[in-house]
């Protein structure tokens, strides 16, 4: 019976010559978690505004509907009362959707400036990881010709 090879020890070897940089791995999950959090912030700033919009709204539509409700003295001026209802309303909607716009805006302008700067720093990131290891990878393979040379 022919036994399967174990790849196990030249699968440790192989990755133990090759170069890893832990610093370079913490400073990229560092700026990742960074932009996380900034994102976060973003995000969180635009549901708490948004949340005070529709808050604002339904308490002035409420507002209306509870003038809209009273009793009348005459019958026009219930006709009177659902007109300026629906023109309030539809006042409140055009104020409330602008508003709900430029947070929207504001969150999307910010979300693109974090993630320009975020691209300039995983660039970085990645430029000082590559010529670290690059250097690494040099001094190793110049190492190995001189063992090889010497041999």
């Amino acid at each position: 019976m022919q036994k399967t090879q174990d790849f196990t020890k030249v699968m440790q070897d192989m990755a133990s010559s090759l170069p890893f940089d832990a610093k370079a791995f913490q400073d990229t999950f560092k700026t990742s978690a960074v932009l996380g959090e900034k994102v976060t912030k973003v995000a969180l700033e635009a549901a708490e505004k948004s949340n005070e919009i529709s808050s604002k709204w339904t308490k002035d539509t409420l507002a209306k509907v509870g003038a809209l409700a009273k009793v009348k003295d005459e019958p026009t001026d219930y006709s009177k009362a659902m007109t300026d209802f629906a023109s309030a309303a539809a006042e409140m909607a055009a104020e409330n959707l602008a508003a709900f716009a430029e947070v929207a805006k504001k969150a999307q302008m910010e979300t693109v400036e974090l993630m320009l700067a975020a691209g300039k720093d995983f660039s970085e990131d990645a430029t000082a990881a590559v010529k670290k290891a690059q250097a690494e990878v040099t001094t190793a393979a110049k190492k190995a010709a001189t063992a090889a040379t010497a041999k």
